[in-house]
């Protein structure tokens, strides 16, 4: 299925959301790979099937293999990072929890510099999709500290949340 048929699908009551989901495929501020990672860590994070597999269908061409299954890696070592740090930062005891360390393997964001903002830009929607403001801070610092504008920072995030609301959608049909 392309996002041109799922787009089609959406009922009446989603069609604002049609509007922005004809509207993804274009970016003045995301290169084309980092466009379409950051289709694909969060159409994988957001956890629709039927969604994932038309970003993957408008993905081919533009992403290599290595790259959707590195969008695909970053999204499940985010969400586990999500969830720890969420909790870190919501049970408000650092002199607890602040102290230990995470134990968490997450090689996958480590990169070389030129891959290093793609990757933090896949990290950073992926955490806006799962809520997580500890690491959506620390993802939004790194890229600026990498000299990213604002306008890549807001269109990534722009992408991640039309994602997002198009799989709540097409889990309600």
């Amino acid at each position: 299925m392309s996002l041109e048929a799922i787009k089609d699908r959406l009922p009446d009551t989603a069609r604002d959301l049609r509007v922005n989901l004809g509207n993804l495929l274009t970016s003045e501020h995301l290169s084309e790979r980092q466009l379409y990672g950051t289709l694909v860590a969060t159409a994988f994070t957001s956890r629709n099937r039927e969604l994932l597999s038309a970003i993957e269908a408008e993905a081919e061409g533009k992403l290599s293999a290595e790259d959707v299954a590195l969008a695909k890696s970053i999204a499940t070592t985010m969400g586990m990072n999500n969830v720890y740090y969420r909790f870190k930062h919501l049970v408000e005891k650092p002199d607890d929890y602040g102290k230990l360390p995470a134990r968490l393997r997450m090689q996958v964001l480590g990169a070389p510099a030129g891959d290093k903002v793609d990757r933090e830009l896949w990290a950073l929607a992926v955490s806006a999709v799962n809520g997580c403001g500890m690491c959506i801070a620390a993802h939004e610092d790194v890229l600026r500290k990498h000299e990213v504008t604002v306008d890549t920072i807001h269109d990534a995030v722009r992408v991640a949340a039309v994602v997002f609301a198009t799989a709540i959608a097409l889990d309600q049909l």
